[in-house]
């Protein structure tokens, strides 16, 4: 088993409802369990004009290996409605495996560490959350990368 990071994030369709149904549906992935799942958080788009996104993480523990993972959270994905139309436009849902156990894996489908997470204060606040001491598998600490990233434009969500 594998201790696996998903990021999740939605601003279409009520999001923290769509972020409610996506952690049922990770609990439900075969060879899966769910361990954690941070706080929510609101955060503005990554592009202009967009509605805010509600975001956190989820813990997982999984057999499955990392494309068969990948296929299974897009499947989530289209399962609540999601449409590829441009990069970083609206979604219902967003399921991203941010860190998979000790890998690194650059494959044309899938970068691990997620390729940008170390700039992207509502995957790097949620995480901390449920792994405050964290070394990622190329050396580098959560604390540093949070050094880095300031909480602006956060709101965690009470409850």
């Amino acid at each position: 088993m594998q201790r696996v990071y998903i990021g999740l994030g939605s601003n279409l369709a009520d999001p923290a409802q769509q972020l409610r149904e996506a952690i049922k549906s990770l609990a439900q992935l075969p060879q899966t369990s769910l361990s954690d799942v941070s706080s929510f958080y609101v955060s503005d788009s990554l592009l202009p004009g967009q509605p805010r996104y509600t975001n956190a993480v989820a813990a997982i523990d999984t057999s499955l290996q990392p494309l068969a993972l990948l296929d299974a959270l897009q499947a989530v994905e289209i399962d609540q409605g999601r449409e590829r139309h441009e990069r970083w436009g609206p979604r219902t849902l967003d399921l991203d495996i941010l860190l998979f156990g000790d890998c690194v894996i650059d494959e044309p489908r899938l970068k691990v560490p997620h390729y940008h997470m170390q700039a992207r204060a509502f995957v790097l606040y949620p995480l901390a959350e449920l792994a405050p001491g964290l070394v990622l598998a190329d050396g580098r600490t959560l604390d540093q990368l949070l050094k880095g990233c300031p909480f602006e434009g956060l709101e965690r969500l009470p409850g």
